[in-house]
């Protein structure tokens, strides 16, 4: 059988590198990994075997003690402590805050609050009849005045404003436009054409620079560099490429073979284990001990037992007689003291007394009773 699983086929075309570097490869990495897949195979199996039979039982222990120290504790807290206090503490809190609250909301501010609503009504309506009567007549003419007063000072103002303005204009303006025209602005032209020009001389003697400066490290250093990638880097990773894809691959062809080997080992071992421990105590308990325990239990068991129970029917008897013994002398005891007792007169009743069941050639009336 095939251990290596099926590979897609590959896109890129071997070469002879590797197919010379593989089974070399292959069989180092096939030796250090078998030992690696064995213990990891051991390891895997002893975890489960203390998960199966230490750790989820301790688990299952911690759990069920966490739930008695921290979780019951505090559910019975909450369920018979908690609850009762806090219930009666919202009683308490009704009777002795809430009720009280209504009854003085109820029968002492609402009273009070009608009373404050209808004097605020009292008042807005003095306050709003001293507005419409008093105050509205003083503030049309309060206003009447300023208005004239304001006509006034703006009548002024605008004169004073149109002189201001003239002086302004034929004192700073005109002169400003003057000095700007034909002072500020020929010497501002002159000095931008003067800056263009700096700025192009600048500009192609720096462009100058960096054409020297590129072309330097043009030789300097990317051509360099782009022969180095292409003529040594480039094979040189194709080759790591290579080698890597086929470590790779030979890991997993390793680790497949050594599951199975690892398989096979540990069948064997169990198989070894089975024949040297398992299947000699199976031949002695089926062989040896099944038929002892039976020659015990029909020797020595059943007998004791037998025995066992008659001894303790014996004893059922004799207890019984004991119990009867007692009962009759206290009986006698109890006669000799106070004597027989008392019989009770028969009554004569409807209903026979005794438990005959009723036929149709008896009668069980007081009239036609037999």
């Amino acid at each position: 059988m095939d251990l290596e699983k099926p590979s897609p086929q590959r896109q890129d075309p071997e070469g002879c590198l590797a197919v010379a570097i593989r089974v070399p490869v292959r069989i180092v990495v096939l030796v250090l990994v078998v030992p690696v897949r064995m213990v990891w195979d051991a390891l895997v199996v002893g975890g489960r075997f203390l998960n199966d039979t230490v750790l989820r039982p301790l688990g299952r222990a911690l759990l069920w003690l966490g739930r008695a120290l921290f979780v019951w504790p505090f559910v019975a807290l909450w369920r018979y402590v908690v609850v009762p206090v806090a219930q009666g503490l919202a009683w308490l809190g009704n009777v002795l805050f809430v009720i009280p609250a209504v009854w003085l909301y109820r029968y002492l501010l609402t009273p009070l609050g009608h009373a404050c609503a209808w004097l605020a009504r009292g008042i807005g309506a003095g306050l709003e009849w001293l507005y419409a009567r008093v105050l509205t007549p003083v503030g049309h003419a309060v206003m009447w005045v300023l208005r004239g007063l304001g006509a006034v000072l703006a009548a002024i103002g605008l004169g004073v404003f149109g002189v201001v303005a003239w002086l302004v204009r034929y004192l700073l303006v005109v002169p400003a436009l003057w000095v700007y025209e034909w002072i500020l602005a020929p010497v501002g032209r002159a000095i931008a054409w003067c800056g263009r020009g700096l700025m192009w001389l600048v500009s192609t003697v720096a462009t100058g620079i960096g054409i020297a400066l590129y072309w330097i490290a043009r030789v300097l250093f990317v051509l360099p560099a782009v022969g180095l990638y292409r003529w040594v880097l480039a094979p040189v990773g194709r080759v790591l490429a290579v080698i890597g894809r086929e470590i790779r691959d030979a890991l997993g062809h390793a680790w497949r073979v050594a599951g199975r080997i690892s398989l096979a080992v540990g069948r064997f071992l169990a198989n070894l284990f089975r024949w040297v421990f398992v299947e000699p105590v199976r031949w002695v308990y089926r062989t040896v001990l099944t038929p002892v325990g039976h020659v015990v239990r029909d020797v020595v068991l059943r007998p004791v037992a037998e025995a066992a129970r008659g001894v303790g029917r014996a004893t059922r008897q004799a207890l019984t007689t004991a119990r009867e013994t007692v009962r009759q002398a206290r009986a006698d005891f109890r006669r000799m003291l106070f004597g027989e007792p008392k019989q009770r007169e028969a009554v004569a009743r409807r209903e026979p007394p005794g438990r005959e069941t009723r036929t149709l050639g008896s009668s069980t009336t007081a009239l036609t009773k037999d």
